[in-house]
């Protein structure tokens, strides 16, 4: 008989790797972002050169904070945002994804330890009296009672660490989702705050369309008189006629857009669109000072990018999954309980039983499906890293679109302004000269036209400029940075209440 002795290091070692094991696959390293350094500052921010009206915010509120949509100084656009926050449908459809995920976590965990299992069973047996000859004569045609409570235990330690990088994609995916979340929460924000300027925008227009009309009824009704009075025309009476007519039509149909907008925020914040609406009230905020930082700042302030790189680091984790299936799984099991064909002595220490042991299985031959597996997950995390770095482009893009946007709607409104200032004066000697009888009325009728596309102009120009300036906001990240992404350990801690329950 040969005795194998363990010194207490070696048991100790054995023990350890056990316990932690060693991990396969690649250390998740957060690679380039982009192929150059981000420039000082962005090429579309203003400079003092600038004729606009429109100024970046000062070096000392160089980011966001917190509600962003406080900036616009509007107590309603305020209250609306805060209904979004509470009753937004897709917000809530994200949150329980959210919470979904950190389940996941829990799940992948549970693998580090044992599984127990029990199952208690009685069955009543009789044998046939007629199994010939071999069969002992105590078993023919016998009946027997037989109760049983077995306890199973099995485990698989995670030697090579498949399961400590299943929890880690967990977790990974867990911080992925929670910047989903906050991503889809800037994007129904920004959406309401577009929304609520493209109403504003719309009231503006039919203020100016409703003077028009006022104005044209006072042009048809002076024409009529004249014609009444044999001074004017009929022409110019017709002429006067369709210009009302064209004008009211106009403003009829502003109804539609503004209908819309407003149904669309009642979704937003979670109302039936039957039962809210938004009082009228001209657009006559101007754009605030955005506080738009240092392009090396945007890596940090999007929750769009926070969501590609969490993207890489889980596909990192699956590589490490598969690579560990290169390597033999071992599973220590043991099964024991108690036994006993009289129920009365079924706790017995005599109706004892049990087996332990472990076990040992290797793939030897596979056909390379564990190589194919690999290379499959280690072309998903090449695609991921391709999709981080076009997000991170897209951002930068973004930032430098709307800051172009505003910067050059601002110069523009400038001129516009000035244009329709001209076109008031138009109106105003063309007046004065159709009622002296200088010129006909079909160059007053031109020079209202005017006006009123000058009007018009300026009124979209306004509203883009404050669309534009919130979706400005929007590429900038918000008020939202990655200091608020919940680390591994946050997203890994246990739900409180423990069960979940379901939405009423």
């Amino acid at each position: 008989m040969t005795t194998f002795r363990l010194h207490s290091g070696t048991t100790a070692t054995l023990a350890a790797l056990l316990l932690t094991g060693c991990m396969v696959g690649p250390k998740y390293q957060k690679p380039p972002a982009i192929a150059q350094a981000p420039p000082a500052a962005y090429k579309e921010s203003p400079t003092p050169a600038d004729a606009g009206t429109w100024k970046v915010a000062q070096p000392q509120d160089a980011v966001l904070h917190g509600n962003w949509w406080e900036i616009y100084s509007d107590p309603e656009l305020n209250q609306l945002e805060e209904k979004l926050n509470i009753d937004n449908q897709n917000i809530k459809v994200y949150f329980a994804n959210f919470m979904e995920a950190r389940t996941l976590i829990a799940q992948a965990r549970s693998q580090l330890y044992p599984t127990v299992t029990t199952g208690p069973s009685y069955s009543r047996t009789q044998t046939s009296g007629h199994v010939g000859s071999a069969a002992p004569s105590a078993a023919i045609g016998k009946q027997a009672n037989l109760f049983q409570l077995p306890v199973d235990a099995s485990w698989a330690p995670d030697l090579w660490g498949k399961v400590r990088n299943q929890i880690r994609e967990a977790q990974y995916n867990a911080q992925m989702s929670a910047a989903d979340l906050e991503n889809v929460k800037l994007s129904e924000q920004t959406s309401l705050a577009i929304y609520f300027f493209e109403i504003r925008g719309q009231d503006a227009l039919q203020a100016i369309y409703s003077q028009t009309v006022a104005d044209d009824q006072k042009s048809l009704d002076y024409t009529r008189a004249q014609y009444e009075t044999g001074v004017g025309t009929e022409i110019s009476v017709v002429e006067a006629e369709n210009t009302l007519e064209n004008a009211q039509a106009a403003l009829t149909n502003l109804g539609v857009a503004r209908a819309q907008y407003e149904h669309a925020i009642a979704v937003l914040i979670g109302t039936d669109p039957s039962s809210f609406s938004i009082p009228v009230k001209p657009l006559n905020a101007t754009p605030p000072a955005v506080p738009i930082g240092v392009p090396s700042q945007l890596l940090e302030r999007r929750p769009d990018i926070a969501t590609s790189e969490r993207a890489m680091a889980a596909a990192n984790a699956q590589i490490g999954i598969a690579t560990a299936a290169y390597y033999p799984t071992l599973t220590l099991s043991a099964d024991g309980g108690f036994e006993s064909s009289v129920f009365g002595h079924l706790l017995d220490w005599s109706s004892r039983f049990w087996s332990v042991g472990p076990s040992v299985s290797e793939t030897i031959f596979d056909a390379g499906l564990r190589r194919a597996e690999v290379n499959q997950y280690i072309q998903v995390y090449n695609a991921d890293v391709a999709t981080y770095r076009q997000t991170v482009l897209t951002a930068f893009q973004q930032v430098e679109d709307y800051l172009a946007a505003v910067r050059i709607l601002s110069n523009q409104l400038q001129q516009q302004q000035a244009a329709t200032d001209s076109a008031e004066r138009f109106v105003d000697l063309e007046t004065a000269r159709y009622q002296t009888g200088i010129d006909p009325y079909i160059d007053l009728v031109t020079a209202q036209e005017t006006l009123l596309s000058d009007r018009q102009t300026l009124a979209n120009l306004h509203t883009q400029e404050m669309t534009a300036s919130v979706s400005l906001i929007e590429a900038l990240g918000g008020g939202w940075d990655s200091t608020q992404l919940p680390t591994p350990a946050q997203v890994s801690q246990k739900l409180i209440p423990a069960r979940a329950t379901i939405q009423k």
